[in-house]
């Protein structure tokens, strides 16, 4: 898949965060034009001004994250529920907007979300970011078959157990109730690498992949299937 997306030119959200430096490092060994935006998407103009600032571009990835809060479901404010929501949600129909007459201009494009697993399984003490995750996942499949008749292919990556620096950074992974809980939970017994889930990614973003639809791809070492 050596220079899978040569001539691309891609648009990546929060690039300095979550999967955002692994993914952006392998898109451009594939032969991108990585465009980084670490910009707020917190309003539809700020959203307008980073996908104007990018210019021309064939894939958004929509990098979108936050740490997850623990707080049991009964104690879950609407401060909480609406910060996650903002955070995570919001931002993807202003992106939508925003990149869509582009791509229908050029002839097609791609969006790629970069969602979580904890949306396929149950997770205790993770219902305000499972529930935001789990509306990512199904705009995405709705948006999918909306848009793919003017060759804009929406789909996204459902991920948990892979390793970053957001969710399991090395203090984390050192510790031994972690690696037991690896060895427990996940059928890989290990983290997914960063640089695994970026060559799926990647896949995703380029031609080979243009028959994918509204789809959601759990990567997990195998913990949402298990």
């Amino acid at each position: 898949m050596q220079n899978a997306l040569l001539g691309k030119r891609i648009l990546a959200t929060q690039a300095n965060e979550f999967m955002g430096p692994a993914f952006c490092e392998v898109f451009t060994e594939q032969g991108a034009d990585v465009v980084k935006s670490c910009e707020e998407l917190s309003t539809a103009a700020a959203v307008e001004q980073v996908v104007s600032s990018a210019g021309p571009i064939d894939v958004l990835v929509a990098n979108l994250s936050i740490l997850a809060p623990s707080t049991p479901s009964s104690d879950v404010g609407e401060e909480e529920w609406q910060s996650v929501f903002a955070a995570l949600v919001d931002p993807l129909p202003r992106l939508i907007k925003a990149v869509v007459p582009l791509f229908a201009r050029r002839g097609g494009g791609k969006i790629l979300v970069i969602g979580s697993a904890s949306a396929l399984r149950g997770m205790k003490r993770a219902s305000t970011y499972s529930a935001a995750r789990g509306a990512q996942l199904a705009y995405v499949q709705a948006v999918g078959v909306e848009l793919a008749p003017q060759n804009i292919q929406v789909n996204a990556i459902a991920q948990n157990l892979v390793d970053n620096p957001t969710h399991f950074p090395a203090t984390v992974q050192a510790n031994p109730k972690f690696q037991e809980r690896l060895a427990r939970e996940v059928p890989l017994g290990r983290l997914v690498m960063a640089r695994e889930d970026a060559l799926f990614a990647a896949y995703l973003c380029s031609e080979a992949a243009n028959c994918f639809v509204g789809q959601v791809f759990p990567v997990s070492g195998g913990w949402a299937t298990k």
